[in-house]
């Protein structure tokens, strides 16, 4: 058997292969796919661009977009007061939505390759309860810890909250250590939000406050916000970019990962680390935003199979693009009021979840 290769996980991973759908997309294939995420992304980009009462035209903002660029000098035509809300309102919003779409795609895919589960989130061991707590805490606080402090306050109790979950699931999982962090998270996370309904209601005149940051929102004070977050997601995309193969392997289990020379539990932690910092990093300036993290990855992986190759830029690309579309909706539903943009994604993503669920019942 070792001669030929003809082992179980060999059999399986040829079957993998050979199957439709699963991932062996041609270079050419790979290509056009890219290329036609990185136009979606532009023209989403645009769409939120130009939403809104302002008057923004397309020739407007091209020209003046192109009219920044170094040695560059083009009259866009658009007045004083249009190039300040194209560049201190609205460019400043679709970009932190496209950073934090991106982000929460390309982590729920990174979770949904370590933990072997399509449905895994993001939000999967406890990153938003941390996070919902940590924002709790500071704006009860009020001035103790002032507006400023409800983004660092987020940010570190996401962080303590999947430090606790992997620290408490690896020390008791032993061999079952994947599927006891999962369960770490859940008990984490339901621990998180009894002390943050504690706090709401011993401090119910903030109630409006907290139920604001937890259902999500771009609004920005112009670039402060994409500067902030930007060093931390550059380096949780490289760390999983660079796994992305290690990711394909994974998929075939731990015994015959670690036969293939992969150390599972080092990956894993580095792959949850990296995927946990660019969360609680977007999170902690956009409040929680439920369901990117499952349907872009998952919808991309029902198209072009789970090879992480691509799904894995796909996942960045249009992560992106359904975030600022989904603001779109969130600016213009109720216009001029502006719906939270955590109850638009949830109105698109609680049906996808339905009926991904109803589509594998059979596989999950």
């Amino acid at each position: 058997m070792g001669a030929t290769g003809g082992g179980p996980g060999a059999r399986h991973r040829r079957r993998g292969r050979d199957r439709p759908g699963s991932g062996r997309v041609s270079r050419t294939g790979r290509t056009l796919v890219l290329a036609a995420a990185v136009l979606a992304l532009a023209a989403a980009l645009l769409i939120g661009v130009l939403t809104g009462p302002a008057g923004l035209t397309v020739r407007g903002v091209v020209l003046d977009l192109l009219d920044a660029i170094p040695g560059v000098r083009i009259d866009s035509g658009l007045t004083a007061q249009q190039h300040a809300i194209l560049w201190q309102i609205r460019l400043p919003r679709v970009v932190l939505g496209a950073v934090v779409g991106a982000t929460l795609a390309l982590a729920g895919a990174a979770y949904q390759g370590v933990f072997r589960n399509p449905l895994a989130d993001p939000f999967l061991l406890g990153v938003s309860s941390g996070a919902g707590l940590g924002a709790t805490v500071a704006i009860v606080s009020g001035a103790a810890l002032g507006t400023a402090g409800v983004p660092v306050a987020a940010f570190v109790g996401g962080i303590v909250a999947v430090a606790a979950t992997y620290s408490l699931g690896r020390g008791v999982g032993g061999a079952r250590s994947e599927v006891v962090i999962i369960l770490a998270g859940v008990a984490v996370a339901a621990f998180a939000n009894a002390v943050q309904t504690f706090l709401q209601q011993r401090n119910d005149d903030t109630l409006r406050q907290v139920y604001h940051w937890l259902l999500g929102s771009l609004g920005t004070d112009g670039w402060t916000e994409v500067a902030v977050v930007l060093p931390y997601v550059v380096v949780a995309a490289a760390v999983i970019g660079l796994h992305r193969r290690v990711l394909d392997v994974m998929a075939v289990g731990d015994v015959e990962a670690a036969s293939l020379g992969v150390h599972p539990a080092r990956v894993r932690l580095t792959l949850v680390a990296a995927a946990t910092l660019g969360t609680a990093a977007v999170v902690s300036v956009s409040g929680l935003i439920g369901f990117v993290g499952i349907v872009v990855p998952h919808a991309i992986r029902l198209v072009v199979g789970p090879g992480h190759r691509l799904l894995l830029p796909l996942s960045l690309l249009l992560g992106a693009a359904f975030l600022v579309l989904a603001d779109v909706v969130a600016r213009t539903a109720m216009s001029p009021a502006e719906l939270p943009i955590g109850v638009v994604t949830a109105a698109i993503g609680a049906p996808f979840f339905l009926l991904v669920l109803r589509r594998g019942r059979g596989a999950l």
